[in-house]
């Protein structure tokens, strides 16, 4: 069984979906979307076979929208 998208798309398994995570187990992160630094962030989720998406990651460009940790 894989234990990341990664895995399972060399093994060519498109449905894949990772074991859930809780939030506490992962940071999120403050990088705009679509920045080098949230790519960066991403990658290595996809790597370590955690999730995406973290509730608290920002999701916007404003700095109104900007959450502080």
């Amino acid at each position: 069984m894989p234990k990341s998208v990664l895995e399972a798309i060399k093994l060519g398994i498109w449905h894949f979906e990772p074991e859930a995570v809780d939030q506490d187990q992962f940071e999120p992160t403050d990088a705009p979307p679509g920045s080098p630094e949230k790519i960066s962030v991403l990658a290595q989720r996809l790597q370590q076979g955690l999730p995406l998406w973290h509730p608290r990651d920002r999701q916007g460009y404003d700095a109104e929208e900007e959450e502080h940790f």
